[in-house]
């Protein structure tokens, strides 16, 4: 935790915004173990990843049901091929024949259908995981509170969002199907092998306990470099976050750290090299040992057949059948046991997704909201009682305010650097809850009222703003989507800006560029007032949305703050004290206190902090 925020943060800041949180920082070079590395290394629970399966218990019932129906029309064909060798080819019987080849075709022409039906159900429902994965996480951080996105790397959630829930696609689309299908496979054709020969059956199957054990001890090395896979490609896409933003070239190039940036994301590039390479790798002469192993079983049985004791007591359609059945048998098991390493590397995977879901939301809709209409809200702000501090704070940030701000007034917050200006107006747009006290609005304490109605009553206009990359007009309209054209161009007049905006080659439809490079900082100051215009909140927070404009720029856009704030609740987060002398009700605020309150001309004839300031 730092000092209290700067007067150039704005609402969207923490002062925590160049810490790294002890779940998503990692310092390179030493072996700190992070809150991360412990939640990933922390057992998951197959239960609960079965549970994301529970919506679409039916379909894989259907899929199981087929496996089943396949399994066992493929067991057939060994019994086939040994009545063909044993009776049809000996007795010369062509009719016999015949069915036999026929019945080896349907078999195949069956168990190749249901195989196709299989993987169009199974892929659509390991697809509709997916997407449920996907949107639970981005919903689920999309209630995060700004501390959250303020201490962890922006590159950090993507990652967790594409690379890890990604990284899960191949286990949750076949991972379930592949187990029915391969272990309905095993058991019809183990079944098949006894009705066969059960003595020649125990000789196949001894190779199972050593299996087994070595697919675990693969699985468990696996799943480790997976998990070192994923934190390295987090770190990767903090990199590419860092590098390759409009911010970050421009940074890059006028503090010439190009060739160190390329060389950060060669070394991470080439670490993933060396993970990849491990991971492919990874107990492969374990796996090999057992292809040998499996290999050399039907040398015994062709062995055990031919042996003077065991001579003549089995045909030799028999002993092909059998060791066709064997194939088969060997086939499923190991596919059961790659399927295992797969499941196990990929607890890394979902322990990473699960970490973000179990995230606390800090500030959240409350159980029983109080049900109100924004647009019959006043705008009569109360702060009772507010006290405030940053987690691991060695001082609150805000301490004792009471303040009364009636509907349709101006109040501005001034004071030093660190006072707690812009954290008290974060309390307002409910961007923290207090430690302790209220802040209501007509009333209400906000914390009972819905976030969605919250965002419609208050409004906020800070010193950075944020536009998306697309049209002029999608930019405004995202603050109300069902804004006609109309509205919208009312809304850009009024913010003073509608004559640039049709004078560009596209009028509305120009594209702005990433971040709102295409405008000067008035400009971007100007869209972002008419976008706070088209949703008319009756609570304005303007946190020193002119202290980075120069004076000309500056008389232009506090035009068009004046027409946003008519009628308005307004409070001011002050940089020039010229912009407040007019306010109704200037608080000063020193180191999370109220030191002194009052008009413009009283303060000053107080010759208080505010009098110094202003000299």
């Amino acid at each position: 935790m730092g000092p209290a925020p700067t007067e150039s943060s704005n609402l969207l800041t923490s002062p925590h915004a160049n810490r790294d949180i002890s779940n998503t920082g990692r310092t390179r070079g030493t072996k700190t173990v992070t809150a991360a590395e412990r939640a990933q290394a922390r057992e998951v629970s197959l239960r609960r990843i079965g549970r994301l399966f529970t919506p679409y218990r039916w379909q894989l019932a259907i899929v199981t049901a087929i496996i089943a129906a396949s399994s066992v029309v493929g067991v057939a064909s060994p019994f086939l091929l040994r009545a063909v060798i044993d009776t049809a080819l000996p007795d010369r019987n062509v009719r016999l024949l015949a069915w036999l080849v026929a019945g080896m075709v349907a078999v195949a022409a069956i168990t190749s259908a249901f195989g196709v039906i299989q993987t169009w159900i199974s892929t659509k429902v390991g697809q509709q995981v997916m997407h449920g994965l996907r949107t639970s996480v981005f919903s689920h951080l999309q209630r995060q509170s700004i501390g959250f996105f303020t201490r962890t790397r922006t590159g950090e959630v993507q990652s967790r969002i594409t690379n890890d829930i990604g990284g899960m696609e191949s286990v949750v689309t076949s991972t379930a199907t592949s187990i029915a299908a391969n272990f309905t496979t095993a058991i019809a054709t183990a079944a098949a092998m006894i009705a066969l020969s059960w003595r020649l059956s125990v000789i196949s199957l001894v190779v199972m306990p050593p299996s087994i054990y070595l697919t675990r001890k693969v699985a468990r090395m696996r799943r480790a470099i997976t998990t070192q896979q994923q934190r390295e490609l987090a770190d990767l896409n903090v990199t590419i976050e860092e590098g390759l933003s409009i911010n970050a070239i421009q940074l890059a190039k006028t503090m010439g750290t190009g060739p160190s940036l390329v060389q950060r994301f060669t070394a991470s590039s080439a670490r993933l090299i060396d993970l990849e390479l491990r991971s492919q790798l990874a107990g492969r002469w374990r796996m090999a040992s057992l292809s040998v192993i499996f290999a050399a079983i039907p040398a015994i049985i062709y062995l055990a057949a031919g042996l003077p004791v065991t001579a003549g007591a089995m045909t030799i359609g028999t002993l092909i059948a059998f060791t066709t059945l064997q194939n088969n048998l060997f086939r499923p098991l190991t596919g059961l046991l790659s399927t295992s390493v797969s499941v196990i590397s990929s607890l890394a995977l979902f322990a990473r997704i699960f970490e973000y879901l179990d995230l606390p939301v800090d500030v959240d809709d409350p159980a029983s909201p109080v049900e109100i209409d924004p647009a019959r809200v006043a705008g009569h702000v109360r702060f009772t009682g507010v006290s405030f501090s940053y987690p691991g704070a060695d001082r609150p940030a805000l301490a004792g305010i009471d303040l009364d701000v009636p509907a349709g007034s101006t109040l501005a917050l001034v004071g030093e650097t660190g006072s707690g200006k812009t954290t008290l107006a974060a309390l307002i747009a409910r961007l923290y809850d207090p430690t302790s006290g209220s802040v209501s609005v007509d009333g209400i304490d906000i914390r009972d009222m819905k976030l969605t109605d919250l965002a419609a009553i208050v409004g906020v206009v800070s010193q950075e703003t944020y536009l998306l990359h697309t049209t002029v007009r999608e930019n405004l309209r995202y603050a109300r989507p069902e804004a006609t054209n109309a509205e919208i161009e009312d809304a850009a007049r009024a913010a003073q800006i509608h004559d640039l905006i049709a004078g560009l080659p596209d009028g509305y439809d120009t594209m702005v560029g990433s971040r709102g490079h295409r405008f000067s900082g008035g400009e971007k100051q100007r869209i972002a007032i008419a976008r706070t215009l088209l949703r008319d909140p009756r609570v304005l927070v303007l946190d020193e949305a002119t202290s980075a404009l120069d004076t000309e720029t500056e008389r232009a856009v506090q035009k068009a703050f004046d027409t946003l704030a008519r009628g308005r609740t307004t409070i001011t987060i002050a940089h020039r004290l010229s912009t407040v002398r007019n306010a109704g009700q200037i608080v000063v605020l020193d180191h999370g206190r109220i030191a002194e309150a009052g008009t413009h001309t009283s303060l000053v004839a107080g010759h208080g902090r505010y009098a110094s300031l202003a000299a």
